[in-house]
C-alpha cells in the first residue's frame, strides 16, 4: 500500500479515537505517532523531534507565563473593576467576557477562564441571575481572545511556525490582530446579548445550601462500650465491612466533628461515626461489631465548617487526575487529608452513593478539609476551587516583575531581536528566578497532555505532507470547487477547520490542516497566507460542542449545561465568525 494511503488510514483511525473520547487525546496522539513509525511513515531517528519543535517550546513557555501573571494578580486587578460595573446580566456578561478575552490574547485560554470562573459564579449568586447566562459566554470569550495574537492560542503558534518552515518567515505577534479583533468585538457583543433568548435559565452547580443538605446520605453510628472496635484504629472497619458499600465521612467526638478521618485515628466508646451507606445493608455487620445505628443525621454549614476547617466547591478540570476514578480508588482522606461531602453533575446533585460515583470532567464537588491544605490539595487533585475564591492583587513587586519581563519578551519578538520561543522561554525563566512563581508552580503550569499531543502529532503532520497525502486532499478540495473562485475553496477549508476542531483538539486540527492549506495555495498558484489564516481562525473556533475545547468542558458542570446547549449559542457565533472572518481574511491577506 502506498504511503499516502497508509497515512490516511492512520489519521482516520486517530480522528475516530479523538472523537470517541475513550482515551485522552495525548494517548491517542502517542498511539498515532507510534503507528506511523512502525509503518515506516515517520523515520525512527525523527520520531521524537516534534518535542524540540519551536511551537512546543513556545506553548510551554506561554503556559508558565500565564501562571505567573495569574499569581501576580494581573487579571484580578482588572477583574476587580469589571465586577463593579453593575448588577444587570448584560453588563456583567459584557464586562467579564471582555476581561477573559483580553487576558486570553496573552495567556493560556483555560488559565484566563479559570481565574475568572469563580468570580463570575460569585457575581451571579450575589445578583440572583442564572449562572448559565454567564459561564458559556466566558468560555467562548476565551476562545475569541486567543484569535488576536500569535501567543493567544496553540493553533496560531503552529500556523506561524509552519509558515516559517514552508515560506521562510513566520507570522508576527500581531499579524493575527486585524482579523482577530474584528471577530472579538463582534463576537463578544453577540454572546453578551443572545444568551437571554437562546440559553436555558439553569442555576448551574448546586448552591452551597443545597449541597449541604446531606441528611439523606449520612447514617449516624455510635461505638458502644462493649464494641470490639474500642481502641482500634479507624482502618479496622475495612475488613468486617468489606461487603458493605460505605464511605466514612466524619467522626463526631465530644461535640466536635472531624472530617476527613485519618486511618490511624483510634476509636473510643461513644464516638459517633458518620457513614454514607444503606442502613439495611449496614445494620447486620454493624451489630456484630458493637455499633448502634442511631438514624439519619442532618448537618449544616455551621457543623461542617470550623476554626481550622473549611468547605469549598470545586470543579473537576479537564484531564484532571480524578477523572475515571472513584472515591475509594483515590483515597482522598489518606492522600490529601480532605473529605468529599457531595457531587453535582450538570447542575444536579447526584443521588447515588459517593463511593460508587466515577468522576467526570466538570463534576462539581463539595470538599471539606483543613483550611491551609485544602487549596494545595485541590491543585494536586486537578480540581478548581469555585465561588469561595476571592479577588486578590499580587504584591507590587510581582506585578512589576511579571509585566516587565513579559513586555520585554514581546518587544524582543516584535522587533525581531529574538525568535518567539527564545524570548518567551527567557521570560518564563526570569519569572521563576524573580520569585514570581516557584519551580513547582512553573512545572505544574505546563499542560503536559497538550505538550505530548503537539510533540507526537508534529512528526505525523510532516509525514502527512511528505507522503503526498496533503496534496491529494488539497486537490480534492480544489476539484470540489470546480470553476468557482479561490475564495470558495478558502471557505471550504475554513469550514473544515471549524468542524474538525469541534470533535478533536484544536492544536491537532491545526497540525493536520496546515500542510493542506499550503498545498491548496500551490495548486491554485496563489498566496498561502489566506489559507493558513483560515486554518488558524477555524481551528480556534470550537463553539458547537463541550468537547471541542477545554474552556467549554470547564464550564459545563458549573453552568449546568447539557451537550446540546452549546450549539444554541455556538451556532450563531460560528456563523458570525465565518461571515465576518472570511471577508476580513481576504481583505487583510489577499490572494
Amino acid at each position: 500500500m502506498a504511503d499516502h494511503h497508509l497515512i490516511f488510514l492512520v489519521l482516520l483511525g486517530a480522528l475516530l479515537l479523538f472523537a470517541w473520547g475513550r482515551w485522552r487525546y495525548d494517548v491517542v496522539a502517542g498511539m498515532t505517532l507510534l503507528a506511523a513509525v512502525f509503518l515506516g511513515l515517520v523515520p525512527l531517528d525523527g520520531a521524537f523531534e516534534g518535542f524540540a519543535h519551536p511551537a512546543v517550546i513556545t506553548v510551554a513557555a506561554v503556559l508558565v507565563i500565564s501562571r505567573a501573571l495569574g499569581v501576580a494578580g494581573v487579571v484580578d486587578l482588572v477583574a476587580g473593576q469589571a465586577a463593579r460595573i453593575g448588577n444587570r446580566v448584560f453588563l456583567q456578561t459584557l464586562a467579564l467576557t471582555l476581561v477573559v478575552a483580553v487576558s486570553s490574547a496573552f495567556m493560556n485560554n483555560v488559565g484566563a477562564l479559570a481565574l475568572m470562573l469563580p468570580v463570575a459564579i460569585r457575581i451571579a449568586r450575589e445578583n440572583g441571575f442564572p449562572v448559565s447566562r454567564l459561564l458559556m459566554p466566558l468560555a467562548f470569550g476565551s476562545l475569541l481572545g486567543g484569535l488576536t495574537t500569535l501567543i493567544g492560542t496553540p493553533p496560531n503558534i503552529i500556523i506561524a511556525t509552519y509558515r516559517k518552515t514552508e515560506l521562510g518567515e513566520a507570522f508576527g505577534m500581531f499579524d493575527f490582530s486585524p482579523v482577530g479583533l474584528v471577530l472579538l468585538v463582534a463576537g463578544v457583543v453577540l454572546i453578551s446579548v443572545l444568551p437571554r433568548w437562546v440559553l436555558p435559565d439553569r442555576k448551574g452547580e448546586a448552591s452551597p445550601e443545597e449541597l449541604f443538605e446531606i441528611e439523606n446520605y449520612l447514617i449516624e453510628v455510635t461505638v458502644e462500650e462493649d464494641s470490639s472496635l474500642v481502641g482500634e484504629p479507624v482502618s479496622a472497619l475495612e475488613a468486617p465491612l468489606e461487603k458493605v458499600d460505605y464511605t466514612l465521612v466524619g467522626l463526631a467526638r465530644e461535640g466536635r466533628l472531624t472530617s476527613p478521618v485519618r486511618r490511624h485515628e483510634r476509636l473510643r466508646a461513644g464516638d459517633e461515626l458518620l457513614l454514607e451507606a444503606d442502613p439495611e445493608e449496614l445494620e447486620g455487620p454493624a451489630k456484630k461489631l458493637g455499633l448502634r445505628l442511631t438514624g439519619d443525621i442532618q448537618l449544616d454549614h455551621e457543623h461542617l465548617s470550623g476554626e481550622n476547617t473549611a468547605v469549598l466547591e470545586a470543579v473537576v478540570l479537564p484531564d484532571g487526575m480524578m477523572i475515571g476514578h472513584t472515591l475509594r480508588s483515590l483515597r482522598l482522606p489518606e492522600r490529601f487529608g480532605i473529605a468529599l461531602m457531595a457531587v453535582a453533575r450538570q447542575g444536579e446533585r447526584l443521588r447515588e452513593r459517593l463511593g460508587r460515583i466515577r468522576f467526570r470532567s466538570a463534576d462539581v464537588l463539595l470538599l471539606r478539609g483543613d483550611r491551609e491544605t485544602l487549596t494545595e490539595a485541590c491543585s494536586s487533585m486537578g480540581v478548581l476551587p469555585l465561588a469561595d475564591r476571592e479577588l486578590r492583587v499580587g504584591t507590587p513587586r510581582k506585578l512589576l516583575t511579571s509585566v516587565g519581563l513579559f513586555g520585554l519578551a514581546l518587544a524582543a519578538v516584535i522587533s525581531g531581536l529574538l525568535p518567539i520561543q527564545i524570548a518567551l522561554a527567557t521570560a518564563a525563566l526570569g519569572m521563576v528566578l524573580g520569585n514570581v512563581i516557584n519551580l513547582r508552580q512553573a512545572y505544574g503550569a505546563v499542560d503536559w497532555p497538550v505538550i505530548v499531543l503537539l510533540g507526537a502529532m508534529i512528526p505525523v503532520g510532516m509525514a502527512f505532507d511528505s507522503s503526498g497525502a496533503a496534496a491529494m486532499l488539497a486537490n480534492a478540495l480544489v476539484n470540489v470547487s470546480g470553476d468557482w473562485p479561490p475564495s470558495f475553496t478558502l471557505a471550504l477549508l475554513m469550514i473544515s477547520a471549524m468542524t474538525l476542531s469541534d470533535v478533536i483538539n484544536n492544536a491537532a486540527a491545526a497540525v493536520l490542516l496546515a500542510p493542506v492549506a499550503v498545498a491548496i495555495a500551490g495548486a491554485l498558484e496563489v498566496s498561502a497566507d489566506p489559507f493558513l489564516m483560515a486554518v488558524a481562525v477555524g481551528a480556534s473556533c470550537a463553539f458547537l460542542t463541550p468537547i471541542g475545547h477545554q474552556s467549554n468542558t470547564l464550564v459545563m458542570g458549573p453552568g449546568g449545561y447539557r451537550f446540546t446547549d452549546f450549539a444554541r449559542l455556538g451556532l450563531p457565533l460560528s456563523l458570525l465568525v465565518f461571515a465576518l472572518g472570511l471577508p476580513m481574511i481576504l481583505l487583510i491577506w489577499p490572494f
